[in-house]
């Protein structure tokens, strides 16, 4: 079984538990803070000695001085026959008040350690321990494997409000979380009797009685040079058995006392087993630091977050999971395809590539990539493989391209379709390693590689255009994917724009409905969101959705859009002509990678048309005036400068620090965007030595030509493009 079915299986089957186990766990925690702030903390270095003395002095009948982790000084006595333990003040002997071991409900602490099942909960409650840490060791795995290595560990965390909650409550509380499932299990091995903590049976000791009278403790040498930081417990000899002694309990061992001549009779080392029990307690219950305890208790209730955020996960990842329907036997097929998906959205590719070649008369089986191979009457081989991380294969193809590394090529074309984000630096990297593999092996294809960027369906729809012309045979690609729960939006305001070859573009304003946080969790109803995000919207008469960066925050109280009419474009034809109080159905779709990082560095934005429409949402939730630049492309300004009134406000009101503007159809109107850059190559360059965030938004012609301007404007700073998306400092959004 791989990490991932670990981690899932231990989390659904013992989950439950755990958060039992986790929130008492919180509730104990209680005891070491409220025990820290009942009674003063003995000093560290006052002698024992001269604590029996005071104590001796303020408690008659005092029998046993315990002294606590938390640094109180406790005295066990009887009052006539009736036994009583007081706080004591170190510093005189002075009783502060009755002491008692747990204001808590006893049944709690039995809850933790036994789930209230006796000696078999305790067993219960240490296998549960040990799946805790089975839990921690995949759920590092899987997190390093996400974030792409240790060095990427605190990058920003992508993916949905539950996969980020996840993973960011676990960079912050795994390693605590860890520890408190091995200190547990250390606990637990005592307990069930597996080690034992004495090495020894207790000596046979006694005072050698003599005609002079006892001495008092406060004139025992082994007392004066002992510490009350090292005291744990101090029993005195009873005073009706002549013979009893002084035992004396440190955290170095036991020692007994005779009581006449203040000799050492006999002395136990502690057992390496009992220092680690002992550091065990302390480290999984704090009692010895109230801050630590606090920090226990934040750990444990921590875990009912984890539980509720991996169970809504786990029915996300269950609600998408493939369901491939038409498969032929694989032996009877003569198309193959093969599939690495790590979420589970490029096997909804794969049943429309296996349905469509299925209506051409083919007979098509789909499997997993780690099942590759070719059959007798194979013909074709398609490989739909989707990259995870910092480049790697999802999980379960992990081992898949040493497998077909170990495969004799056949005459079999097979052809690799990759799918990824642009915004990240290795984007469709596995894809480009598995097709080099095929190709070093010898494996012809009927197709070069072909990468999807952000599950395009539209991009799909002309790959596949591609492989009807290859195939020879008609061949229609329309993918639907599984579309979120929507929300009604209603159109609040627009405003209206006429380019020069006369295609209309307005601005579009919806009014936002909020959403509370379990619908969000859940993914129902319209998720935060922030500028840079993706609005998903399907007109009528479609299964697709259309995808529009949004140039609002949830907190700017409304979602906005800038939409272009587009030649036959069903969703922008429909867009543009609503009408004030209209509505469309529409959803979120993250897109983290486009985000502002929550740092004060400065912004460079680059955008062309209505590319500007994420840059103009940075800028106007620009609170904190962070410096920001931005350099805006258009065609001619009385037309196409969409947001101008606005950008220019915000330029007054410092959220815009700098604005380079140029026109391509207008004289002397500056050429394109890519032109000013170069221009201004000094300032580019001088932003960017600074740690400059770089953001362009616009056509892909548009993005390549301003990659290829700033690495010639970086040069001789020995940067790039490519290096500044490895230190995501550079993230593109193209359309």
């Amino acid at each position: 079984m791989s990490w991932k079915g670990i981690h899932r299986w231990l989390g659904l089957t013992v989950g439950t538990l755990a958060v039992v186990l986790g929130v008492s766990g919180a509730i104990l925690a209680i005891d070491p803070v409220q025990q820290a702030w009942q009674a003063p903390a003995a000093p560290g270095d006052l002698p024992v000695a001269t604590l029996v003395e005071r104590v001796t002095r303020t408690v008659p009948g005092a029998e046993e001085i315990r002294h606590l982790p938390s640094g109180a000084v406790v005295v066990f006595s009887f009052a006539g026959d009736q036994p009583q333990a007081q706080y004591v003040d170190p510093a005189n002997g002075r009783v502060l008040g009755d002491w008692q071991a747990s204001t808590l409900p006893r049944w709690v602490k039995n809850l933790h350690r036994s789930l209230l099942l006796g000696d078999a909960g305790r067993w219960g409650a240490a296998g549960i321990a040990l799946a805790m840490a089975l839990l921690c060791v995949s759920a590092l795995v899987l997190l390093l494997r996400r974030m792409g290595g240790w060095r990427q560990l605190a990058a920003r965390v992508r993916g949905s409000v539950a996969q980020r909650i996840h993973v960011v409550a676990g960079r912050v509380v795994l390693l605590v979380l860890c520890l408190s499932s091995i200190t547990a299990l250390t606990m637990s091995a005592s307990t069930l009797g597996l080690v034992a903590l004495d090495a020894e049976t207790e000596p046979e000791v006694l005072s050698v009685v003599v005609s002079q009278p006892a001495l008092p403790g406060a004139q025992l040498a082994a007392l004066q040079t002992l510490v009350v930081q090292d005291l744990r417990k101090l029993n005195f000899p009873g005073a009706t058995d002549p013979e009893d002694t002084w035992k004396v309990a440190t955290s170095q061992g036991q020692g007994w006392i005779d009581r006449y001549s203040g000799q050492m009779l006999a002395w136990q080392d502690a057992t390496l087993a009992q220092r680690v029990y002992d550091w065990a307690v302390v480290l999984h219950t704090g009692e010895a630091a109230w801050p630590w305890a606090v920090v226990l208790g934040l750990v444990g209730a921590s875990v009912l977050l984890f539980w509720l955020s991996g169970v809504v996960i786990w029915w996300q990842a269950r609600r998408e999971a493939p369901h491939i329907t038409g498969n032929a036997p694989m032996a009877q097929a003569d198309v193959l395809i093969f599939v690495a998906s790590e979420g589970g959205s490029t096997w909804g590719f794969a049943q429309t590539l296996q349905d469509a070649l299925s209506q051409g008369g083919h007979r098509v089986h789909t499997s997993a990539l780690e099942n590759f191979q070719t059959m007798a009457a194979t013909r074709q081989v398609f490989v739909l493989a989707a990259t995870y991380g910092e480049g790697q294969a999802p999980a379960h193809a992990s081992r898949a391209l040493s497998h077909i590394a170990t495969l004799k090529a056949s005459d079999v074309p097979v052809t690799v379709l990759g799918f990824g984000d642009r915004q990240y630096p290795t984007f469709c990297a596995f894809a480009v390693a598995l097709d080099q593999t095929l190709r070093a092996q010898g494996w012809p294809l009927l197709l070069p590689l072909e990468c999807i960027h952000q599950q395009s369906g539209q991009q799909f729809a002309r790959w596949g255009a591609d492989l009807a012309k290859a195939l020879g045979e008609p061949l229609v690609l329309e993918h639907v994917p599984r579309v979120p729960a929507t929300t009604a939006l209603t159109l609040i305001s627009r405003q209206d724009f006429v380019g020069a070859t006369g295609q209309s573009t307005a601005i579009l304003r919806f009014a936002w409905p909020a959403q509370s946080l379990g619908a969000r969790l859940l993914g129902q109803g319209l998720a935060q969101f922030a500028a840079g995000d993706l609005v998903g919207i399907v007109p009528p008469g479609s299964a697709v959705p259309r995808y529009y960066s949004l140039a609002s925050g949830w907190q700017d109280g409304f979602l906005e859009i800038c939409v272009r009419q587009m030649p036959g474009g069903l969703c922008s034809t429909h867009l543009l002509d609503l009408q004030t109080g209209d509505f469309i159905t529409a959803f979120i779709r993250p897109n983290p990678g486009f985000a502002l990082p929550h740092k004060r560095k400065p912004v460079l934005l680059i955008g062309a048309g209505t590319g500007v429409a994420p840059l103009a949402g940075f800028i106007r939730r620009n609170d904190r005036r962070t410096p920001m630049h931005l350099f805006f492309g258009g065609r001619d300004p009385a037309q196409d400068f969409y947001f101008g009134s606005d950008i220019q406000r915000w330029l007054g009101e410092g959220r815009l620090a700098t604005l380079h503007t140029v026109f391509s159809r207008v004289p002397d109107g500056g050429g394109y965007v890519q032109d000013a850059l170069g221009r201004d190559a000094e300032s580019v360059r001088s932003l960017v030595a600074e740690g400059a965030i770089v953001r362009v938004c616009g056509s892909r012609a548009m993005a390549q030509g301003v990659a290829e301007t700033l690495d010639a404007v970086l040069a001789p700073l020995q940067l790039s493009v490519a290096n500044l998306k490895s230190r995501e400092r550079y993230a593109e959004d193209v359309f």
